[in-house]
């Protein structure tokens, strides 16, 4: 059984920065990748980054490439989602997620390839 567990949300004003943390345990390295997704109020939860852990390239959606950087720490087994120039529309509930068994192209971007998840941590980007 794989435990994740995410930290780092908050408040913070436009333009500000956030680092999110995912600590995860159990049986971790059954996951071909880890990655970031959230969810606005009112809308469906949206994939927003990832990390392959056999050569730790990543892979971020259009909307946070060149503001968010998702890293790893193996040694911790701890995830990260770095995110500056925070806008507005960055607000959302953000979920950690693993268990990557199999999934459809390059990178897994699909909620659905994703077996374990986190509780979620709170972002409020404020204008």
């Amino acid at each position: 059984q794989v435990q994740l567990v995410e930290s780092g949300g908050g408040l913070v004003q436009a333009g500000g920065s956030l680092r999110l943390s995912c600590a995860a345990s159990g049986r971790t390295f059954s996951s071909y990748a880890m990655g970031w997704f959230r969810q606005a109020p009112g809308k469906e939860r949206e994939f927003v980054s990832t990390i392959r852990w056999i050569d730790d390239t990543t892979y971020y959606a259009d909307s946070v490439k060149g503001r968010f950087t998702i890293s790893r720490d193996s040694a911790t087994n701890t995830l990260y989602l770095q995110m500056n120039s925070l806008k507005p529309e960055d607000t959302a509930v953000y979920y950690c997620a693993a268990c990557v068994t199999y999934y459809r192209g390059t990178y897994p971007t699909r909620i659905y390839e994703y077996e374990c998840w986190g509780q979620g941590t709170q972002v409020t980007v404020s204008s």
